[in-house]
């Protein structure tokens, strides 16, 4: 397998400026394409229509070149809000399985899936995590990774609006639906991983428990679709790729530290100096304090504490690399330890 990273900075969520340029150079293959993250300029909550029209801007102009079928098996994540410095871009993931030659190494691998459209009383229960875990499960296989060689699970997941909203659905705000959907797809991957075993695991624990939580997931919550899309990124002892792919965890926003044990774990999996992308999770401790000082970010009513701690959490990372052109992602239920959350980084090398 080679697969190749490409971030590309947007003037807006419609502006395929850059992957046009890449296509129609010859340097990028569609047929290849096989997921797109994007961090789109909007709210990034329920009612965030940036995410839809930059996916829909991307499905209408990939359709007539691979076709409706190979357009519908991309994984398409949009993260909605570029808070602070955050700087929208996307990060189109290729994938090449034949005709390779010359060399393997230790490098970047992937896989994808699709889960099944969720029911609307199915969102934020066990019933999710199941579905996600046994997706993860399929796309581990199709990266051909064993669990421990994972180091990055991103899901894009979907909510429950007013029109949407059905007897047995667990809460009928949608705002609160869009925590129970991350969180259950969280668990989801920690299921998968043997992060968490199934015995541990009851239906209350959900956005409840923060003590179960997947140290690789990142998930993201969108009105834009009623299924759960996969992405599984982690290192293969034989690749095509140059780049290589490592993770750790901040244990709070202003966790600097994590952001150099990521870089370290990437370049010591093979990695080279340039770091291709970084992608975090960003979450308002739910103590109110962070390192023991009391913070705000849960008390406005004017500003969600999810885009506070996003441009926090960019702010850091932007700062750390001298690069704002970061993926963030906010809303970290299991998704690392309460206040915290995961963050990997994909370096290259030459």
């Amino acid at each position: 397998m080679k697969v190749e990273v490409f971030p590309l900075a947007q003037s807006g969520p419609d502006d395929l400026s850059g992957l046009i340029n890449l296509i129609e150079t010859g340097r990028l293959d569609p047929k290849t394409i096989v997921a797109i993250l994007g961090k789109t300029e909007g709210n990034g909550c329920v009612n965030d229509f940036t995410r839809g029209f930059a996916v829909a801007t991307l499905q209408a102009y990939l359709r007539p070149l691979i076709g409706d079928a190979a357009t519908e098996q991309i994984v398409f994540v949009m993260s909605g809000g570029t808070e602070g410095v955050l700087s929208p871009h996307m990060t189109v993931f290729t994938r090449q399985s034949e005709g390779l030659t010359g060399p393997t190494q230790p490098g970047l691998a992937l896989g994808v899936c699709h889960t099944r459209d969720f029911a609307v009383e199915e969102i934020g229960t066990l019933t999710m995590v199941q579905v996600v875990a046994e997706g993860v499960k399929g796309a581990i296989a199709a990266a051909g990774l064993a669990c421990e060689d994972v180091h990055f699970v991103q899901i894009k997941c979907p909510l429950i609006t007013a029109s949407r909203q059905g007897r047995g659905a667990i809460t009928q705000d949608s705002y609160k639906s869009m925590a129970y959907s991350r969180g259950a797809s969280a668990l989801g991957v920690a299921l998968a991983l043997g992060e968490i075993q199934p015995a541990e695991l009851r239906a209350e624990d959900i956005c409840a428990n923060y003590d179960l939580y997947s140290t690789v997931a990142s998930t993201s919550a969108g009105v834009e679709l009623r299924n759960c899309e996969i992405l599984v990124l982690g290192n293969a002892a034989e690749s095509h790729s140059d780049c290589c792919i490592g993770h750790s965890v901040m244990a709070h926003a202003l966790d600097a530290g994590a952001i150099h044990r990521a870089i370290a774990s990437a370049q010591g999996a093979g990695g080279g100096d340039r770091i291709v992308n970084i992608f975090a999770k960003a979450e308002a401790d739910p103590t109110g304090r962070v390192l023991g000082h009391r913070h705000t970010m849960l008390d406005d009513s004017d500003i969600s504490h999810t885009r506070m701690a996003r441009a926090v959490v960019g702010a850091v990372i932007a700062a750390t690399v001298q690069n704002p052109m970061v993926y963030v992602s906010g809303g970290s239920e299991h998704q690392g330890p309460p206040g915290g959350g995961p963050i990997a980084v994909i370096c290259k090398r030459g």
